[in-house]
């Protein structure tokens, strides 16, 4: 994982009242292990099923494993981890809320400057109406392989299309290009469980 800005840190040092660089750097690094390692497990899962089924027996993964995986690890480590989307696939699952919706906004405003996705990430200290937590979103980047589910009409041959109707009635998480933020992959957990 990429280490955090000077100013990064410096604003998260002043939301996190009385959290030390040192002890948000640990969790920074811990929730930035927990991403990978739920990625990783994700994609050797898609790539097992793409295998046997092909891309269209992928989107079972995503719909039905890949939940069951976030919920294994939120309950393993005292924390809620989940992909959130920029546009809605499931309704019912992955829809960011405010915070991270502002992060999200706050991630593509730095890629229109340049800034690399890839990596990108926020680590901060909040308060909540419902106490204090540790944020944590990582960019995902929709790559060139994600367009036959992601991608336009023309990228998403008829059975793709068929498919994800059908899983995703109310499906709004399509028509991007390769290199665009798709969401964030994300980390809430509450400070008492790690500072």
């Amino acid at each position: 994982m990429p280490k955090v800005s000077t100013y990064l840190v410096l604003a998260i040092l002043l939301s996190a009242g009385g959290v030390t660089a040192d002890q948000l750097q640990q969790h920074q690094d811990w929730a930035g292990t927990i991403s990978q390692q739920f990625a990783h497990s994700l994609g050797l899962t898609m790539q097992e099923a793409m295998k046997n089924g092909g891309p269209s027996a992928a989107i079972s993964v995503c719909r039905d494993q890949a939940p069951a995986m976030a919920g294994r690890l939120s309950r393993e480590h005292g924390a809620k981890i989940t992909h959130v989307g920029m546009y809605g696939r499931n309704p019912l699952l992955g829809m960011p809320d405010d915070y991270e919706q502002g992060v999200l906004r706050q991630f593509s405003q730095r890629a229109a400057r340049d800034v690399a996705l890839r990596g990108m990430h926020h680590a901060e200290v909040v308060e909540e109406p419902n106490g204090r937590y540790f944020r944590y979103p990582l960019a995902i980047v929709v790559e060139e392989r994600c367009l036959v589910y992601y991608g336009g009409a023309e990228q998403r041959p008829a059975i793709m299309q068929a498919v994800l109707k059908e899983s995703y009635p109310l499906d709004a998480a399509l028509d991007y290009r390769a290199g665009e933020l798709r969401g964030a992959m994300s980390i809430k957990q509450p400070t008492s469980s790690r500072f």
